[in-house]
């Protein structure tokens, strides 16, 4: 069963590849009766996706501490 920083990782490269596919050949923003595409808007957005994804993904992380013994001599 995948764990949440294991969902994270996905999200975060499924949508930069979404990023990728859509910069690669970029499309004017359009009208379509009362819908509005905006693919820079929609690119942004993906953008935060992956931002949101990062600060997860650093909650999560595996850390190291690395600290040195403390006698208790008294």
């Amino acid at each position: 069963m995948p764990t949440d920083y294991d969902r994270f990782q996905t999200i975060r490269s499924q949508t930069l590849q979404r990023i990728e596919e859509i910069t690669a050949s970029p499309k004017p923003t359009y009208q379509v009766g009362d819908q509005r595409v905006n693919w820079q808007e929609y690119v942004d957005s993906l953008r935060q996706t992956v931002a949101w994804c990062d600060c997860h993904l650093a909650d999560g992380s595996p850390f190291e501490v690395h600290s040195r013994g403390v006698t208790d001599e008294h």
